[in-house]
């Protein structure tokens, strides 16, 4: 983040104030890692990783007025299981999005505003998962991108 004076709102979507700064949580993050299955949990890393990209994707599109609404088709969760591939991309536009909504976050209009906050509650709740797991394989990086 350049900005020397972010908002709450651009801190919230990015972390580093309320929780663990994003790039921090996904440092290291390897396919083997994201793909791999937790016995009596629903969701791999990488099932998260693409949740949180497409609702992403979704969000910024309607703040920035590329789209005027969620689009009624979008599956929000993988309908089969992630390829490498598919977690590489989605983990690559998450990464992508996140300077596109500290952008928009500086001084959004009244609706972006209500959009990015609530991607940036909705993420939050994700990110604690991710960090959860990640805590549970032995593999959270330490806080400022350490291992």
């Amino acid at each position: 983040m350049t900005d020397p004076h972010p908002t709450l709102l651009q801190l919230s979507l990015l972390g580093g104030a309320s929780f663990r700064d994003v790039t921090d949580l996904l440092g290291g993050l390897t396919w083997a890692e994201a793909s791999a299955p937790h016995p009596g949990l629903p969701r791999t890393l990488a099932d998260l990783i693409w949740h949180l990209s497409v609702t992403q994707r979704a969000s910024l599109n309607i703040a920035s007025g590329r789209a005027d609404g969620w689009p009624d088709d979008l599956n929000v969760w993988p309908q089969a299981p992630l390829t490498e591939p598919d977690f590489t991309a989605a983990h690559a536009d998450l990464l992508a999005g996140l300077p596109e909504a500290q952008a928009l976050a500086r001084d959004p209009s009244s609706r972006a505003r209500d959009v990015l906050t609530d991607l940036a509650v909705h993420s939050a709740y994700h990110w604690g998962q991710v960090a959860l797991l990640r805590r549970l394989n032995g593999t959270l990086p330490s806080a400022g991108g350490g291992a």
